[in-house]
C-alpha cells in the first residue's frame, strides 16, 4: 500500500474533500463505489468525516453549511500543502488571488484556508498539525492526481509560482498538457479550460484510482452517478470524468505502470 509516512512539501497536494447537502447519503455513495469508511464526525468539527481505506485517512466528507446566504457548490476541493498558511495567504493575496475563507486553527489538527486563483480556480491550504494530509494514495480507492482546468496557463504559471513555488511545464510526451512540479516532481496537472465542455469555470479536478474503470463506471451509474465523459485511453492509463448523485465532479483512473 503506497502509504504517506512523510509531510507533504509545500505546493503538493496532500487533501480532497467534499461538502455535500445528504452527508450520509454521500459516505454511502463512496463506500459502495471506492471502498471508504467513515461516520458523521462530532459537532465540534461540525461532522465533518475523515474518510479511510484500509484505516488510513483518505478524503474528507463534510455536510455543507447550511447559514450561508448562498451555499458553496457540491465539489471536490483539492488542499495545497503549507508549512505557515498565514505567509500562504498573504502570498495569495500579494500575487491575486481572492481569499473565501480566512486562515482557521482546526483544534490541534493543523490549519487552512479556501482562496480562488485570479482565473477563479478554488483550492484550500492545508498546514499540517496532528494530521498531515492523505496516508494512502496511488491505489485502487485512493486519490492518484489532481488536476488544475484554467483559461490562462501563463497567468496560473506566474500565480503558483508566486504563493507556493510551484513551476508549471510542459508534459513531456503530451499535448496542451503541463506538469505541476514541486521540487523537481510532478505532482499534478494543468490543461486548457478549453478541452471542457462550453460554460465550464476555471476548476481543481480530483482523480481517484481504481482497478477497473468501465465496471466502476457501471457501479457509480447504478448508484445515480453521471458520466460526464465515458471511459477513454489516454497516455497515463484509462480513465473517465463522472459526477456523483449531487452533482460533484472527480475522475476515475486506471493508471498505466509507469
Amino acid at each position: 500500500m503506497p502509504e504517506v509516512t512523510t509531510p507533504y512539501a509545500t505546493g503538493t497536494p496532500c487533501w480532497v474533500d467534499l461538502m455535500a447537502s445528504d452527508q450520509q447519503a454521500a459516505l454511502d455513495f463512496y463506500r459502495d463505489l471506492l471502498g471508504w469508511q467513515g461516520q458523521p464526525g462530532p459537532a465540534e468539527f461540525g461532522g465533518y468525516t475523515v474518510c479511510e481505506l484500509h484505516g488510513k485517512a483518505v478524503a474528507g466528507l463534510g455536510p455543507k453549511p447550511q447559514d450561508m446566504p448562498e451555499p458553496p457548490p457540491t465539489v471536490w476541493t483539492s488542499y495545497l500543502a503549507s508549512t505557515d498558511a498565514q505567509a500562504t495567504q498573504d502570498a495569495i493575496v500579494s500575487a491575486g488571488g481572492t481569499l473565501l475563507v480566512p486562515v482557521m486553527d482546526v483544534g490541534s489538527l493543523g490549519r487552512m484556508l479556501i482562496a480562488a486563483d485570479p482565473q477563479g480556480a478554488v483550492f484550500g491550504v492545508w498546514q499540517p498539525g496532528e494530521f498531515s494530509g492523505a496516508q494512502v494514495v496511488n491505489e485502487a480507492g485512493a486519490l492518484t492526481w489532481n488536476e488544475l482546468h484554467t483559461s490562462d496557463v501563463p497567468g496560473a504559471t506566474a500565480f503558483y509560482g508566486e504563493a507556493f513555488g510551484i513551476e508549471i511545464e510542459p508534459m513531456e510526451g503530451a499535448d496542451s498538457y503541463w506538469a505541476l512540479l514541486v521540487g523537481g516532481r510532478a505532482v499534478g496537472g494543468v490543461t486548457r479550460l478549453a478541452n471542457d465542455p462550453p460554460g465550464t469555470p476555471p476548476h481543481w479536478l480530483t482523480y481517484f484510482a481504481v482497478d477497473d474503470v468501465d465496471s466502476t463506471v457501471d457501479a457509480l451509474v447504478k448508484r445515480n452517478g453521471t458520466v460526464l465523459a465515458p471511459p477513454f485511453d489516454m497516455m497515463a492509463g484509462r480513465m473517465t470524468v463522472v459526477a456523483d448523485p449531487q452533482g460533484a465532479p472527480f475522475a476515475l483512473i486506471k493508471p498505466k505502470p509507469m
